[in-house]
């Protein structure tokens, strides 16, 4: 294999004759008001996470990272529900494809905040990689020096469009990302999830900038660099509302379930409900700890919700209960 000082190898030139830095910053000129439109509602978003108490608050970044792990995937090819991703992080093994189960696994953990997207090794776990061996989609990438030549190929091109708002930049270095081979071309996740976070700097209560399922649109897109930021930023608006629907929704039920409670007894069918609310997915062990209660109260409460319609338990019956939000 050639060496990281390789300049054909490494197609620099052909990267460099491809990728027109100019074209993308006239585009956001020509884009302000799609732009501000998407800075508007990222802020609106921004602030209703803020609001939300801490555990509540981290419940709804799994809660929109689960929805943006799944649209990944489904874009990518390799298919996986949000409840089988979530079953499988509590270690309610879904039984799944395992090599699409890492990616969701992966994708998750960054989406929530693990991983500096500065260090490019580090986000993509290539040190782990190292030591476990390559599977086939990730040996298509470059390894060692290669990579890290890569990676610096991909810094000098990606700073001259450090012009560009993180909002508006994503598609730019999407595009980069490609042409420097930082990821395998079937792994669309991977570049997804690096720019989900650096739209999201300067955010404090939000982790990633979610697109859900608008972003089968453009994380594989065509076009002139106007076409593509028109595309995303459209995306990025949609899925954002997409995300406040979303929290909208477990308010509006957090709030019909208090009301059907209320007329138990005692504070413990509340401190239930305000648990449901605030995790994607429970089980008795989570909800003993989060509300303050015993076990059996936990598994007794529970039961009583899905017999009013309030709760719904996604594993079967089996021995590891997981149980989710209805309606």
């Amino acid at each position: 294999m050639p060496s990281a000082s390789d300049m054909e190898y490494h197609g620099t030139r052909r990267v460099r004759q491809l990728f027109d830095a100019g074209a993308w910053l006239s585009a956001q000129a020509g884009l302000a008001a799609d732009l501000a439109r998407a800075a508007f509602a990222l802020g609106r978003l921004e602030g209703a996470l803020a609001a939300l108490e801490p555990e509540a608050r981290a419940g709804a970044n799994r809660r929109l990272a689960l929805v943006e792990v799944e649209a990944m995937l489904w874009a990518q090819g390799t298919p996986l529900r949000r409840e089988e991703i979530g079953r499988d992080l509590m270690e309610a093994r879904a039984g799944a494809d395992l090599e699409a189960m890492r990616l969701a696994r992966w994708g998750i953990r960054r989406l929530e905040g693990q991983g500096d997207p500065r260090d490019l090794r580090g986000f993509l776990g290539l040190h782990r990689a190292e030591v476990s061996g390559l599977d086939d989609l990730l040996a298509l990438r470059p390894t060692g020096q290669d990579f890290d030549a890569a990676v610096g190929e991909f810094r000098e091109l990606a700073a001259q469009v450090s012009g560009l708002e993180p909002l508006a930049r994503a598609p730019a270095l999407r595009v980069l990302w490609r042409l420097c081979g930082l990821s395998a071309p079937e792994l669309l996740a991977e570049p997804a999830t690096w720019t989900a976070r650096d739209m999201a700097a300067g955010c404090e209560a939000l982790r990633f900038v979610p697109l859900g399922r608008h972003g089968r649109a453009v994380w594989v897109d065509a076009g002139t660099p106007a076409e593509r930021m028109a595309g995303h930023l459209a995306a990025v608006t949609a899925g954002i509302a997409d995300a406040r629907h979303e929290l909208a929704r477990v308010a509006e039920w957090q709030a019909r379930a208090l009301a059907a409670v209320a007329r138990i007894k005692g504070d413990n069918p509340g401190r239930v409900v305000r648990a449901l609310a605030a995790h994607p997915l429970l089980s008795a062990a989570m909800l003993e700890e989060s509300a303050g209660i015993s076990r059996d109260t936990a598994e007794r409460l529970l039961t009583r919700m899905r017999d009013l319609g309030l709760a719904r338990e996604i594993t079967g019956g089996r021995r590891f209960r997981l149980w989710v939000l209805a309606g």
